[in-house]
């Protein structure tokens, strides 16, 4: 797929005041698939076309992280053939964009309770994150059995645990610590989050890391959202003022 951007769109694009970090909630597969008369398995397979655009257009205009909303906690309760399908379809991804991973010098990890994962989901992911570790260009998060619930859940059990082995003083827990203990420990939080297909919600997504992200909704079903259009949600994210709580 060519990952070139339109010249009139990059124009008003600042290359110096990118986002750190973007994070997507990739939202309207089984839409895309109903509007057009479309099994939802086939809505998911156009999902993950729209998964290599972004990828590609991030590392090429110099995006340092991506986290991606790619399965939640909750998606488990879909029908079982719904589910063995979407997973069928991570595997066949790790396979098939992990050369493309290590030529373009991305690094790709996961986030969320990864043993749910089937095994050989798991072993393919295991390989990809082994084989691109060292990779220094982009780093690519795949939110996988994720929900942010459940990850400030097992925080707190990590936090608890170590104050009762006596390796943590409860008065010394802090904003930062609590970071420290997240899945995205070592990462910086989103600068950016943007949903697909107009729903108004954050679904259970980055609880804690979104605290100060700006958001952007669009009403493009995610099969569709394309490079030209992120692009213009970047050129807007440049021009909000952020002030993290304080006064201009």
């Amino acid at each position: 797929m060519n990952s070139s951007v339109s010249p009139a769109v990059t124009v008003r694009l600042d290359v110096s005041k990118l986002p750190g970090h973007v994070a997507i909630i990739m939202d309207g597969n089984g839409r895309w698939a109903e509007k057009r008369l479309m099994n939802r398995i086939k809505g998911h397979q156009a999902g993950a076309d729209a998964v290599r655009s972004i990828v590609r257009t991030c590392r090429e205009i110099g995006i340092p992280i991506l986290t991606l909303y790619a399965f939640s906690t909750e998606n488990w309760q879909r029908p079982e053939m719904e589910v063995a399908t979407l997973m069928s379809l991570l595997k066949k991804f790790l396979d098939s964009e992990r050369n493309e991973m290590i030529e373009n010098n991305i690094r790709l990890n996961a986030i969320g309770q990864l043993e749910k994962l089937p095994e050989d989901v798991r072993i393919s992911l295991k390989r990809t994150m082994d084989l691109t570790a060292e990779n220094e260009g982009m780093l690519l998060n795949l939110a996988l059995s994720y929900g942010g619930r459940a990850e400030i859940v097992d925080m707190v059990k990590e936090i608890a645990g170590k104050a009762i082995n006596g390796k943590i003083e409860s008065h010394s827990i802090t904003p930062e610590i609590v970071s420290e203990h997240l899945y995205t420990r070592g990462m910086p939080d989103p600068d950016l989050l943007i949903r697909t297909s107009g729903e108004m919600r954050i679904s259970n997504f980055l609880l804690w890391q979104i605290a100060y992200a700006e958001i952007f909704i669009t009403d493009t079903l995610w099969p569709d959202f394309g490079k030209d259009e992120f692009i213009k949600i970047l050129i807007d994210f440049q021009s909000r003022e952020r002030r993290y709580g304080k006064v201009r």
